[in-house]
């Protein structure tokens, strides 16, 4: 019987801590890379635009897309096509990891 209580214990612990998982959230921002991570370009200045610049990060210097709203820049993981979006102000939803100030995308669209 302390057995199956223990079971039942565990089982309800595990239940809670999924259910306060990290819910949806939109973010708001323009798509840039995390070499020229704040949305200047001109130290980098690997194309004539910023989003060519972005692309170009990305394919030879292997940096990733993120995220930057004027003052945070997020990582995003997810299996959107991004360089479409590069240069770009959009809206991303998707959950929240604060630890490593990434966003696992659910959707993305552009705003501008």
């Amino acid at each position: 019987m302390k057995i199956a209580s223990g079971l039942l214990v565990a089982a309800l612990l595990v239940v809670a801590a999924l259910s306060a998982a990290a819910a949806p959230k939109t973010f708001t921002g323009i798509i840039s890379d995390d070499i020229c991570v704040r949305g200047d370009h001109s130290h980098m200045r690997m194309g004539p635009t910023d989003a060519e610049c972005a692309i170009a990060c990305v394919s030879a210097h292997d940096a990733a897309y993120v995220l930057y709203d004027g003052k945070n820049y997020y990582k995003l993981i997810g299996r959107q096509a991004l360089e479409k979006f590069a240069g770009h102000k959009v809206k991303v939803t998707g959950e929240l990891d604060e630890n490593t100030q990434t966003i696992r995308m659910d959707s993305i669209t552009s705003t501008d």
